[in-house]
């Protein structure tokens, strides 16, 4: 299936998701024809009057929507909700702000693998001007985390900040969080086999594309991040990302 956002929102190509997702108080009103969403109905998922399709409240239950009639300017929808999606895994990635359309990839797919936040943080060797992009001074940036969420069947969305300091972010994690950096450079560990209790949270750090500085590994070491890597093999931050969320999920039980 397709996602779309409503026109007047930055709207991205779109992606492939599995459930259509509405704030709570779209719910209560007919769904202009003008909507994307709309047009997802009728053109892409060829509902008439009476069929019904997969709907979410964002951050909320999922159920089913129903089609009930098409008026000239707006559809209107009737709603039966059940139960919410199990929780967030209890992973929390503290990432150096990247070129945008790698963040975007990010928050897409890594919402889609279900993690609990997502922290795009100030770096010594990120590009600063990244900051300023379209993606973070606009909502454009939510566009793409509800298109993950919307990919994976589910309505639960991550937590997401940008601008901040790493020593900022790592300072608002949860207590009695694992720390791990990934690095390429200096990491003696595998992630793969680095010792972890499935009961706390996990902190997983990834530099922006030029990694991390000197500084910034021992500021890392000396706040309880163990720095560790994928392999020999370097990969883009996104693909670390993707492979590094995996190996935690799978090695905790979170799947």
């Amino acid at each position: 299936m397709w996602y779309f956002l409503p026109l007047e929102q930055t709207t991205p190509a779109p992606f492939h998701v599995n459930i259509i997702l509405f704030s709570p108080p779209e719910v209560q009103l007919p769904l202009s024809c003008s909507d994307p969403r709309a047009n997802h109905l009728l053109k892409i998922l060829h509902r008439r009057p009476g069929d019904t399709f997969d709907a979410g409240l964002i951050n909320g239950s999922r159920g089913k929507g129903t089609l009930v009639a098409i008026g000239e300017h707006a559809l209107t929808l009737t709603f039966s909700w059940g139960e919410p999606p199990p929780p967030l895994s209890p992973i929390h990635l503290l990432i150096g702000l990247t070129r945008p359309q790698t963040a975007r990839d990010l928050l897409r797919e890594m919402t889609s693998l279900g993690v609990a936040a997502l922290h795009f943080v100030r770096t010594e060797r990120g590009e600063a001007s990244y900051a300023s992009s379209t993606l973070w001074r606009t909502d454009e940036w939510r566009t793409h985390i509800i298109h993950g969420a919307a990919q994976a069947f589910c309505t639960r969305l991550p937590e997401v900040t940008h601008g901040r300091s790493l020593a900022e972010a790592a300072a608002a994690l949860p207590a009695d969080t694992h720390r791990f950096a990934l690095d390429n450079y200096e990491a003696s560990a595998a992630l793969a086999t680095c010792p972890l209790n499935s009961r706390p949270p996990v902190a997983l750090a990834l530099g922006a594309e030029r990694g991390w500085s000197a500084a910034e590994r021992a500021w890392l070491r000396n706040h309880q991040f163990t720095l560790v890597h994928l392999g020999a093999r370097v990969l883009r931050t996104e693909t670390a990302a993707i492979a590094a969320v995996a190996l935690l999920k799978g090695r905790l039980g979170w799947l």
